[in-house]
């Protein structure tokens, strides 16, 4: 009698073991989910396309240790050590937990020349090749964690009111961002200085994010995917020749329908068809 009831005890939590595996991974791979389908997440430097990115990550946290402990990370006030750019995700976030990100209006990306936190990572994740520049030297400049956007209707720059906060903090300073002036018609005496985002220069550091002095940033950094429209491989810059030699070989497709028979001639002054 002792070893049946000793075996229905080791059944039952055998299965109990089991039932709470499976629940565990259903709930788990809820979770991964539900952040991974979410695409507002910046990361590091020379991080992979986010899906090849979360595949490579191994969540060791070497990244994040690198940036929080260079050298160029203490504070010149009191002399101590910053808080560090990246963080590594824990429960609670959007984002998949171990794996670095960071959020420009707490700590921005502020642009290591050596961009510790590149040549740390045992993976790949963090893809030193692309940061390289002719020279064959890590060049923080080739860095695109994100792209950010200006909201005209918040920034008051575009309300006729002198602002160059987010322009003067980017360490790119007249190239990631430059001041477009233009005149304004509602005085009639001033002029507009707009800041205008360029794409092939900026790296998505956030530091204008962090540098705007509206009450919630009207310049904002997004990763690329978001921030980016894509035209479409159908659409072709007539006027550039690399993009023309996309199309060197494509051929013509002509649809024919009953309107074609007609010409465009021919539906002039005729009342609306449907």
């Amino acid at each position: 009698m002792a070893h049946s009831h000793s075996r229905r005890n080791f059944m039952a939590t055998t299965v109990q073991s089991v039932g709470l595996a499976a629940l565990g991974g259903m709930l788990w791979s809820g979770y991964t989910d539900s952040v991974k389908a979410s695409p507002l997440v910046l990361r590091p430097p020379g991080a992979l396309p986010e899906k090849d990115f979360l595949t490579a990550c191994i969540k060791c946290g070497l990244c994040a240790e690198a940036c929080v402990n260079r050298d160029t990370n203490i504070d010149t006030q009191t002399g101590e050590q910053r808080e560090g750019t990246l963080q590594m995700a824990k429960g609670g976030d959007s984002v998949l937990i171990g794996t670095p990100f960071f959020v420009p209006l707490e700590v921005p990306c502020y642009m290591c020349e050596d961009i510790p936190c590149v040549p740390v990572c045992p993976s790949g994740a963090l893809d030193m090749p692309s940061l390289l520049n002719e020279k064959k030297e890590l060049d923080i400049n080739k860095a695109s964690m994100g792209l950010a956007v200006v909201h005209k209707e918040s920034c008051i720059a575009f309300w006729g009111i002198q602002c160059d906060a987010c322009y003067r903090a980017c360490p790119l300073l007249d190239t990631a961002i430059t001041l477009e002036y233009q005149k304004n018609d509602r005085t009639g005496k001033h002029a507009y200085l707009l800041p205008i985002v360029h794409d092939n220069a900026c790296t998505g550091c956030g530091l204008c994010e962090q540098a705007c002095v509206t009450e919630e940033p009207a310049i904002f950094v997004l990763p690329n995917q978001v921030a980016k429209g894509k035209a479409g491989d159908h659409y072709v810059k007539g006027w550039d020749e690399k993009d023309q030699e996309r199309v060197a070989n494509a051929k013509e497709i002509h649809t024919e329908t009953k309107r074609s028979e007609k010409d465009a001639s021919d539906y002039l002054n005729m009342e609306v068809e449907y």
